[in-house]
């Protein structure tokens, strides 16, 4: 059985940045063995699966997995997935749905050359921080968060930010999904990093999900509903981010990397 299969980068201009994520356009839905195979053999942080949606003639059912397990929830895998639907399968359109199992409905709007995300908020509450954690990081933080998926950890700078060399085995025994990393930024409102060794990923270069939890805090603490913000990973990404009550806006660019298709046994 051939099956196509797009590579975009997403939360960024260029290829060879941002975020790599698979996209795989179905009729039906495979067995959730063969989906997760797939993305597997991708090997790629994830790979998301969509099918039309019969209720919604215009909207998409998505799903999302990583190498080794499927997500509740992922960013860039779905702002790929609208550049997918913008550029080849309802081309000239400038806005999606997508109806998913775990976040509810999401969509995704084109802005000029940005894409923006409509997500659910996750907004994070101070906790102890726990040992396992401190240890892990190696570092003293200002203060530590957590949300209902991720613990959020604060720190002074940027500088600090960046040298981050988290111990996986110590992070993964947490219990969590995910461990956000943040500063305040330089030329942005903020920067982070993002690990998710539970996940089967040591470290995401650009999670649109974390910033689900980031955009409230930074909000908050910076008095300000806009904010821009950098994902500080080895190959980095931009975010244009926006607080709307109980829901967020995470605008990014995608650069196709990769179309072709692929073969599964039926």
């Amino acid at each position: 059985m051939q099956l196509p299969l797009h590579v975009v980068d997403a939360f960024t201009d260029r290829p060879f940045a941002g975020n790599p994520a698979a996209v795989c356009p179905l009729e039906v839905w495979l067995p959730d063995e063969t989906m997760q195979a797939i993305a597997a053999e991708n090997n790629l942080s994830e790979t998301a699966f969509l099918v039309p949606d019969e209720p919604d003639e215009k909207g998409y059912e998505l799903r999302w997995f990583t190498p080794r397990v499927e997500v509740d929830l992922c960013g860039h895998a779905t702002l790929a997935a609208a550049a997918v639907v913008f550029e080849h399968l309802r081309p000239g359109t400038d806005a999606v749905s997508f109806r998913t199992r775990c976040a509810g409905p999401l969509s995704v709007a084109r802005r000029g050359s940005w894409l923006e995300l409509d997500f659910p908020t996750r907004a994070p509450e101070p906790c102890e921080a726990p040992v396992a954690l401190l240890e892990a990081l190696d570092r003293e933080p200002n203060e530590v968060l957590r949300s209902e998926r991720d613990y959020l950890v604060v720190f002074e700078s940027r500088e600090e930010v960046l040298a981050l060399a988290p111990r996986m085995p110590s992070l993964l025994a947490l219990g969590l999904a995910g461990i956000i990393v943040t500063a305040p930024g330089t030329g942005e409102d903020f920067v982070s990093r993002f690990f998710a060794p539970a996940f089967g990923i040591d470290e995401d270069p650009v999670t649109g999900s974390a910033h689900c939890v980031l955009i409230p805090y930074w909000a908050e603490r910076l008095g300000r509903r806009e904010l821009t913000a950098r994902q500080v990973s080895r190959r980095g990404g931009t975010l244009r981010c926006t607080l709307r009550g109980p829901r967020v806006g995470i605008a990014g660019q995608v650069a196709p990397y990769l179309q072709g298709t692929i073969t599964v046994p039926r």
